[in-house]
């Protein structure tokens, strides 16, 4: 069956991408990089932390922020993890930095080995897209290989769904498997939410190349949720993933299986890659990308 690849990135639309951008740098280690715009915002910015990416576009002065008190039950949420190797060191990197606010209340969280063990902690950007840092257990492995650096890459990307089933056979439909999962509760997990009653059911799902990051789903349970449609693609709540896909043809095939989720059909960017973009069912945006040069395109 045809399907994705990877995660080539996570693109984030920011308010000011040079000073979101300055605060990756400061904050985590992210190096900037060559990167081209698929879209045409204003300014765009492409920063590396180990074998992994993220997209910084600029939504410009129209661009909505992302609305206030949306906690990480909202279908609105949407963050990724950075692997760090301490995290008291790295904690103490991030609280040097200014522009960002605390999800997690009493600074990281070590959860129970039933919730894997790790040490975990939410927050935000300047820009309000939620992040988390996170340490595993010494001798669990993280499939992020540079131990000799504080940030080490990102693990996964996390999204807020209403149903986990329906998210399972649509993810399963681009060619994603489920690879585990848990239920996180207790003080430690309503502590790293900010949320108190937080009773959550994650599904991590790998990737055909087993390839970090992955994506992890997350179903809260017995709390309230967002109640307005998805945002704008260029709101700065508009985070997207983007899914590297072999061929032009299996694109299309993709497309054409979820047709009713385009938001943008298949077209050619820059005469070599073939971009097209849909919404999850719970209106997470997903973008599919082809490298494979368009037939009849510009040299």
């Amino acid at each position: 069956m045809t399907s994705v690849q990877c995660i080539a990135r996570t693109e984030l639309i920011c308010g000011d991408a040079r000073r979101t951008a300055d605060f990756y740098r400061a904050a985590f280690d992210f190096t900037p990089f060559a990167y081209v715009p698929a879209e045409g915002p204003a300014r765009t910015i492409g920063l590396r932390l180990g074998d992994q990416v993220i997209g910084l576009l600029e939504g410009g002065p129209h661009a909505r922020r992302y609305p206030a008190g949306t906690n990480s039950a909202s279908l609105l949420f949407q963050h990724f993890a950075i692997v760090v190797g301490d995290m008291v060191a790295a904690y103490a990197r991030l609280a040097g930095q200014s522009g960002w606010t605390p999800l997690s209340t009493a600074g990281p969280q070590r959860l129970p080995a039933s919730s894997g063990g790790v040490t975990a902690f939410k927050f935000r950007d300047p820009d309000g897209h939620p992040l988390e840092l996170l340490a595993f257990p010494a001798g669990s492995g993280n499939g992020c290989r540079q131990s000799a650096h504080m940030f080490q890459g990102i693990d996964h990307s996390a999204l807020s769904v209403a149903d986990t089933a329906r998210s399972i056979a649509f993810y399963r439909s681009l060619g994603l498997t489920v690879a585990g999962g848990s239920i996180n509760k207790g003080p430690e997990q309503e502590r790293l939410d900010g949320l108190p009653g937080a009773h959550v059911d994650v599904t991590p799902l790998a990737l055909p190349d087993q390839s970090r990051p992955h994506v992890e789903l997350l179903c809260y349970d017995g709390v309230s949720r967002r109640t307005s449609g998805p945002g704008a693609p260029g709101d700065v709540a508009s985070t997207r993933l983007v899914f590297t896909v072999e061929t032009v043809p299996d694109l299309q095939s993709l497309c054409d299986r979820h047709a009713a989720a385009l938001v943008s059909p298949p077209k050619n960017v820059h005469g070599q890659t073939v971009r097209a973009m849909m919404r999850d069912p719970d209106g997470h945006l997903i973008v599919l990308e082809s490298c494979s040069r368009a037939v009849g395109s510009e040299e």
